[in-house]
């Protein structure tokens, strides 16, 4: 696991510990970013279900300004303290210890709009629908904010969620990248 391109091209990453956390293949990765958009100019980053920090850190490495980093797990959070020191991007970031729903439900007290939202869920406990609609209907989202799931190939996401509308669905084996658009 790696940085795949930007400031911080190539720089290896950690993994969690143990089967608890799935990380975002390079190959998938790249995928990801090549649709939402190869690099950015500034923007504000959420990783929910953060795992490694693989997803945040790539888009801090091609150029987004600052990520909140959520996971629940403990290891995980550790893993992603460590990768944000070895690739210099800690002064970026904010990382939490915390449920997904309960931090939603804090970053809508803290009124703070995001650019670029990754949801990457455990697949047997997957509520992206419900958590996009969240963050929708509580102005987490700013205008034209992409939002991507990946989920089990096998569950069929909707094609809108209040303001934010399906753009594009890519399958990869198991894993489906689902890519909603804020039209909000």
């Amino acid at each position: 696991m790696r940085v795949v391109s930007g400031s911080k091209k190539g720089h290896p990453l950690q993994a969690v510990p143990g089967k608890g956390t799935r990380p975002t293949v390079d190959k998938v990765k790249e995928s990801i970013f090549n649709i939402i958009g190869p690099y950015f100019d500034g923007g504000l980053v959420l990783d929910l279900y953060a795992g490694t920090g693989g997803l945040g850190i790539e888009a801090l490495s091609r150029g987004a300004e600052k990520c909140i980093f959520v996971d629940a797990n403990r290891k995980a959070v550790g893993v992603i303290l460590q990768n944000l020191d070895s690739t210099g991007l800690r002064g970026q970031a904010e990382v939490y210890r915390n449920d997904a729903d309960r931090a939603l439900n804090a970053l809508k007290k803290r009124g703070i709009a995001f650019d670029i939202v990754f949801l990457d869920p455990p697949y047997a406990e997957q509520k992206i629908e419900s958590q996009v609609a969240i963050m929708a209907d509580h102005g987490l989202l700013v205008p034209d904010a992409m939002i991507v799931a990946e989920h089990d190939a096998g569950d069929k996401l909707r094609e809108q969620i209040g303001s934010v509308v399906k753009v594009r669905e890519t399958t990869y084996g198991q894993t489906t990248i689902t890519i909603y658009q804020n039209e909000g």
